[in-house]
């Protein structure tokens, strides 16, 4: 049994979109409090509050607010939740000497949603056998049409209640038994920006090509946030504010407009991204990839290098390797990430196996041993063959251990939380 997120669309009716919206505001009041309660219980009695405290004084604000009793008591338990995870984060952030990054006040238009820990506890789910569109049933706001359907029903567990923009979703988390159809090719995965992968087989090499989504709306989005800028800047010198001044509608309408460019991105990449590895687990039964630690590629450069780290974040890569190596361990094929300082695929000949370091403008692979071939075609023949010498003549679980021998063994598939925030 594995858990999975399928993500429906409310359509409320005006009744339900207030109530919604009452439900979420009392929720950033909670969580504002209950910080706000933490922070005093360390400067006058210099002791840390817990969850468990946090619940007993839920139990006691219900009680004495009619505004907290008019929401479901299990999913104010998961705000405060939410809570403390964000304190123990700060807390071994501090410890690691990382930035700390403390727990912060959230205005109404920061804070999403709430979510729920139980099926049948708050919130219901009503929908035929295949659990395609029908409602969802929520305490204090009724039963809310819903349009959506997951690649493979299951039990509902858990539900969050999100809004983006002006529209509002309900993630859902199921217990179900995924499958999928595999490929029978071997193959290596070189991810990059010029292209978004080369894929290289025994029968030869095939490119995918990079959409470059934000890079085709990149002019749109600049036109529009100068213009929001303008009226800000108009606003500011006329209400003599320059934090907290009164957004006119034609600013709103600007930011929604904003916003819309932003979604309809990040739609596109999602879509792009589940096709794609779809596709390649379908037609693979063995893919070797490159290890990718896309937050050390773009936390420097600053203003040199900004484009350069757009792009790679336009690309995806850290997304396209996680889907990937889910749908590969649905489908009982092996994506394994090669350790990229160890191999060294960019500056490994895949013919003889000589390295030799190579600049990043440098886009051809050419050895004394004869090979020539493209920069990415060749780091995806050496990671080709790395994976088929990692998995010769192993079962997927231990080819999986030899790689990542730190994974528990009865798991082979990459861990991932799913679920809302436990409450116990």
């Amino acid at each position: 049994m594995a858990q999975r997120k399928v993500t429906y669309r409310l359509y409320p009716t005006g009744a339900q979109l207030s109530a919604l919206e009452h439900q979420r505001w009392v929720h950033c009041l909670m969580w504002n409090e209950a910080l706000a309660e933490r922070r005093r219980a360390w400067g006058e009695r210099r002791k840390s509050l817990k969850f468990s405290d946090q619940c007993k004084r839920l139990t006691e604000w219900r009680r004495q607010s009619k505004l907290l009793r008019g929401i479901n008591a299990q999913s104010g338990q998961v705000t405060l939740k939410r809570l403390d995870l964000a304190f123990q984060h700060f807390f071994r952030r501090v410890k690691n000497g990382e930035t700390p990054g403390f727990p912060r006040f959230k205005p109404l238009h920061r804070f999403k949603g709430w979510g729920y820990k139980t099926h049948g506890d708050g919130w219901r789910l009503i929908t035929n056998e295949r659990m395609k569109h029908g409602t969802l049933r929520l305490s204090g706001v009724g039963k809310v049409a819903i349009r959506g359907k997951p690649r493979t029903p299951g039990t509902p567990k858990t539900c969050e209640v999100i809004r983006r923009g002006r529209r509002w979703y309900a993630s859902i988390t199921l217990d179900c038994v995924p499958e999928r159809q595999r490929g029978d090719k071997l193959g290596g995965l070189d991810w990059g920006l010029e292209t978004f992968a080369t894929v290289a087989t025994p029968a030869g090499t095939e490119t995918i090509d990079n959409p470059c989504y934000l890079a085709r709306t990149l002019d749109e989005i600049r036109r529009l946030q100068r213009d929001i800028s303008r009226k800000e800047e108009a606003a500011k010198k006329a209400f003599g504010k320059t934090r907290r001044f009164p957004v006119s509608n034609r600013l709103q309408r600007a930011y929604e407009r904003l916003r819309g460019l932003h979604r309809k991105v990040a739609n596109q990449r999602h879509d792009f991204v589940h096709q794609t590895t779809a596709r390649l687990v379908g037609e693979f039964a063995v893919l070797g990839l490159e290890a990718l630690n896309i937050r050390n590629m773009t936390a420097s450069g600053g203003q040199y290098k900004k484009g350069l780290n757009r792009s790679i974040l336009d690309a995806a890569g850290g997304a396209f390797h996680q889907r990937l190596g889910y749908k590969a361990a649905e489908a009982g094929a092996w994506a394994i990430e090669a350790p990229t300082r160890q191999i060294k695929p960019s500056q490994t000949c895949h013919a003889c196996g000589r390295q030799e370091k190579k600049p990043l403008a440098q886009r051809r692979h050419e050895c004394p041993c004869g090979a020539s071939c493209s920069r990415d075609e060749n780091a995806a023949r050496v990671l080709m063959s790395w994976a088929e010498r990692q998995v010769s003549g192993r079962e997927p679980a231990e080819a999986w251990r030899v790689v990542r021998p730190n994974h528990p063994s009865d798991d082979p598939a990459r861990p991932e939380k799913r679920e809302t925030h436990a409450i116990a």
